[in-house]
């Protein structure tokens, strides 16, 4: 499944062991091109957003970082 097709009902489905294993991938780092690793980035953002709970304890793969827009 590309990023580009999941919606948020498919979201809604992921397990905590769906994360666990989209988290590995990411430390893992071994992927055959770079856009595979961009999508499950992608993924585990949008994952955050919408069920925060699950991704909590991956949230240092995003290096998501605060910042003032202001």
């Amino acid at each position: 499944m590309t990023v580009l097709s999941v919606t948020r009902q498919d979201i809604s489905s992921f397990t905590e062991s769906d994360i666990a294993d989209l988290a590995k991938r990411l430390e893992q780092d071994d992927y055959t091109n770079p856009f595979e690793a961009l999508n499950d980035w992608h993924l585990l953002r949008a994952i955050a957003f919408q069920r925060e709970e699950l991704a909590e304890p991956y949230l240092y793969l995003l290096d998501i970082e605060a910042y003032d827009e202001a």
